[in-house]
């Protein structure tokens, strides 16, 4: 068991392609920097690609221990800047909704790790599959990436409505991604915010946006964090308040990994 209580975080979407990813492994990066042990887990069970933004190629993932043939401890890679990764398969159909059994196993490979962690972050997979409600279901935090685009608008309110009405989620932050100036990513979020006041009965949370940046392209295309190539751009400092808002976010009911799975299948 580790020795700390980590934070777990799950940052999802309703859509793919809104720049999810290049958050997770960029606000782990500067947490990294402030001395914090992180974690990232992908979740996109099925098309996984933390690795590809990083430019690690792992021998092992979450395939070969559903298959009994790994332990959890055993796959756990160390990223640059001491990010630990968990990675996920790419291009395995039968790990895009994992059955009761699966999820049971990897319970009891969670409860088996030893790691003394700070924070752990769930890139999970876009839309309302149930790998991606299975991960969100029990964060303590769940972190929806929106952009101004209508159809990222209307899937993220598609996720928080079934997490809201099925899960019983009521924290949600929101975080606009590539927006033009900062009136764009508040007017964002107010429709988003409106609606989900309106036909759910919940207050959502702004937790911030991310200005469009040209160069985070550059920083894919190269397999580096655009923090770390780009440390004084005004994204990258941005990068850096989200990551102080979200460490100094209450730990108020953080009970680490294993009580977010056993949450998640029902076992608490």
């Amino acid at each position: 068991m580790q020795n700390s209580v980590p934070h777990v975080i799950a940052v999802s979407s309703g859509k793919g392609g809104v720049g999810k990813t290049n958050f997770v492994v960029n606000v782990a990066t500067y947490l990294c920097s402030i001395k914090k042990k992180v974690l990232i887990i992908d979740a996109d069970l099925g098309l996984a690609n933390i690795d590809v933004l990083f430019g690690i190629a792992p021998k092992y993932n979450l395939k070969h221990v559903l298959l009994g043939q790994k332990r959890l401890q055993d796959i756990i890679i160390k990223g640059p800047n001491d990010i630990l990764i968990l990675p996920a398969s790419s291009g395995v159909r039968e790990l895009t909704s994992l059955n009761k059994f699966q999820k049971i196993q990897l319970l009891s490979e969670i409860e088996t790790l030893n790691i003394d962690l700070d924070v752990i972050l769930i890139d999970t997979g876009a839309g309302i599959y149930d790998n991606v409600l299975f991960f969100c279901s029990s964060a303590q935090d769940i972190i929806v990436i929106v952009t101004s685009e209508p159809t990222s608008l209307a899937d993220a309110y598609a996720l928080i409505k079934v997490l809201c009405k099925e899960f019983k989620k009521d924290r949600f932050k929101i975080l606009i991604n590539m927006a033009r100036s900062e009136k764009e990513a508040f007017n964002t979020f107010r429709k988003l915010a409106i609606v989900a006041d309106k036909f759910l009965n919940l207050s959502v949370d702004y937790l911030g946006f991310l200005p469009y940046e040209q160069h985070v392209k550059d920083a894919i295309i190269a397999q580096k964090t655009f923090i770390s190539l780009y440390p004084n751009s005004s994204f990258s400092k941005r990068i850096s308040n989200l990551g102080d808002k979200i460490m100094n976010t209450s730990q108020e009911g953080v009970g680490g990994i294993q009580l977010f799975f056993k949450k998640a299948l029902g076992v608490v």
